[in-house]
């Protein structure tokens, strides 16, 4: 009997873990949109006011979310971590920021490419902060998509330059953005942490738009409302991929962003992927399906 309540257990665990990659990879897809949209307009737009109308569309549609809540509204917002909200919010603001920054003067796959350095740092931060443990198997999954990412990069090809920097720091502001995503999860109601990504969000974007505002064009009032539906569902999602799943464990998944922006330039831009990039995708996704095989054996 108590095999068989072991065994029940491992199987339900292991059905949580692929919901939580299932999740992480459609808030992957979402994001990539997101991007795409922002390095269409990043030509008439400054990236921080691009930030700020993206939050802009998030917070309106958490408001429509809200109203249909109704009285439910006040209990589910209610919440005792509220530093850690505002913290979340302004990781998230910092990220997004130097990766549209980035984008102005770099290409789409670029950017991304530098900014998959982000499950690196989130598995090193998952053992001080979260107290997880890091096995052989997801630290050579990790790797093993970072070297599918060198093979996208190709080191020497121009790409080392202070612009490069910015998705960087991007990438490390990310990493502590999903590690504080994780340690709310535990305990925050999922609307809550997101109404307050969108309320707080909005604040620190809000902080710089006097120094660059250019006053857009009608039509990009829709594309912000647009980019914020996207933003609210990515979130979503990944707020539901950090309570099924442990956050190393998601970490090489986020590689999956390759393969999204590999279609998203070629429909947008007209930029065929290299060799180079359907090589460096190819070994990516073999990194997270390793990982996904590791963790069912495991268990």
């Amino acid at each position: 009997m108590a095999s068989i309540l072991l065994y029940d257990g491992a199987v339900q665990e292991q059905k949580k873990t692929h919901i939580g990659i299932l999740f992480l990879l459609a808030a992957i897809g979402f994001i990539t949109v997101v991007d795409t949209g922002a390095k269409y307009m990043t030509a008439e737009l400054p990236p921080l006011e691009l930030v700020w109308g993206y939050f802009f569309g998030i917070f309106a549609g958490l408001c429509v979310l809200a109203m249909a809540k109704g009285s439910r509204l006040p209990r589910q917002l209610a919440t005792r971590r509220l530093p850690l909200h505002i913290g979340r919010a302004g990781l998230l603001i910092l990220s997004i920021s130097l990766l549209f920054q980035g984008l102005k003067y770099m290409s789409l796959a670029d950017a991304t490419a530098i900014s998959f350095t982000s499950p690196l740092f989130i598995t090193l931060l998952a053992v001080p902060i979260l107290g997880e443990r890091v096995d052989k198997g997801r630290w050579l999954a990790v790797l093993g998509g970072l070297c599918g990412v060198l093979v996208v990069v190709r080191p020497g090809s121009g790409l080392a330059s202070w612009i490069s920097l910015l998705p960087l720091a991007g990438a490390v502001s990310f990493a502590a953005f999903q590690i504080v995503t994780r340690l709310l999860a535990s305990t925050e109601d999922t609307f809550a942490t997101l109404f307050y990504t969108g309320l707080f969000g909005l604040a620190w974007s809000s902080l710089a738009l006097p120094f660059v505002w250019v006053t857009p064009e009608p039509w990009y009032w829709l594309a912000f409302l647009m980019q914020g539906a996207l933003g609210v569902a990515a979130h979503l999602c990944m707020i539901k991929a950090f309570k099924e799943a442990e956050a190393s464990l998601l970490a090489p998944f986020n590689y999956s962003k390759i393969v999204w922006v590999a279609a998203a330039g070629y429909l947008v831009f007209d930029d065929v992927p290299s060799l180079n990039t359907l090589a460096g995708a190819g070994i990516i996704c073999l990194a997270g399906l390793f990982v996904m095989l590791h963790e069912r054996r495991r268990q």
